[in-house]
């Protein structure tokens, strides 16, 4: 029923989501401090993990099933935190369609072209704030052109406030450190993700738009997020395929927009760089503008 066996990667990984959560209220509160924070740090790994689920499956559904795929739908909200029709039309529709130019509700430099911790940190509310407009255009335009799409999308709506309602109900403590801060870590970290592949980019370039993190462990817990030129410029392609395209087109990218260390490159930019700016990443898309000053 899966449209490529590489998915039963992310069904293991769903499945041990939904066992954190069960292990965690059940016996969270009962265990050894160490063990408790030991677990609760890895609930929150998976977290990030969904929300790179959230975003593959909404670019090709995991399923050739329907009912799989709706249920699919409405697991992955429930522990992201959000409905993930959203990704619909603040991703699929202009995100790839517009790549961080101005057009891009996503777009990293909406209030400053620098690369900074603080530029990190505020990013993910601002660009969740200019989302909103077009989540509510797409609902209500559902509406008009598709009631039944609308009814289906909707779902997941009810699904996140039952699903959130019932656990502050039943026990409002662990619902909030389960339930709620898990969702919301999905959240904020996809929208850091985004910002770290796209800022000090050229985004008229087709090769040097996206910044590609190439660990191999990085991208077995994040799905292959990290080759994400290829993903731009191959969208259709399934995740498994990213790396083998990753290679093909590296010859092509800038050598600075291939980071082989995750770790290092965050270390870099954002606690070295302080003291130290030649570390900062250098903004491609404010070089492109001097040149073409420069060039009258």
């Amino acid at each position: 029923m899966l449209r490529y066996q590489a998915d039963i990667r992310s069904i293991v990984f769903m499945i041990i989501t939904t066992l954190l959560l069960v292990i965690l209220w059940q016996w969270g509160f009962e265990m050894e401090s160490y063990m408790f924070w030991l677990i609760y740090a890895l609930q929150l790994l998976m977290a990030v993990t969904v929300a790179v689920m959230t975003h593959n499956h909404q670019h090709l559904g995991m399923w050739k099933n329907k009912t799989m795929n709706f249920l699919t739908d409405n697991w992955l909200t429930v522990f992201y935190g959000f409905p993930i029709f959203a990704w619909i039309p603040t991703h699929n529709i202009n995100h790839h369609v517009q790549i961080n130019k101005d057009e891009d509700y996503t777009k990293t430099y909406r209030y400053s072209e620098k690369n900074n911790l603080l530029t990190l940190l505020i990013y993910p509310t601002i660009s969740g704030y200019y989302q909103q407009a077009a989540v509510g255009a797409y609902l209500k335009n559902l509406w008009s052109e598709n009631r039944k799409k609308f009814y289906s999308t909707g779902f997941q709506i009810i699904s996140l406030v039952l699903w959130t309602g019932t656990a502050l109900i039943i026990d409002w403590q662990k619902a909030l450190l389960f339930v709620v801060i898990p969702g919301q870590v999905s959240v904020y970290t996809v929208h850091v993700f985004n910002y770290l592949q796209h800022v000090h980019a050229d985004e008229e370039s087709k090769y040097n738009s996206s910044r590609n993190f190439t660990g191999i462990f990085l991208n077995f817990i994040l799905i292959n997020n990290g080759y994400h030129t290829a993903h731009h410029i191959a969208t259709g392609l399934h995740w498994s395929e990213l790396p083998e395209k990753h290679k093909e087109l590296s010859p092509k990218i800038n050598s600075s927009l291939n980071e082989n260390d995750f770790g290092w490159f965050m270390l870099r930019n954002y606690v070295l760089g302080i003291i130290m700016p030649s570390l900062r990443t250098r903004s491609m898309r404010l070089e492109r503008k001097q040149r073409l000053v420069a060039a009258g």
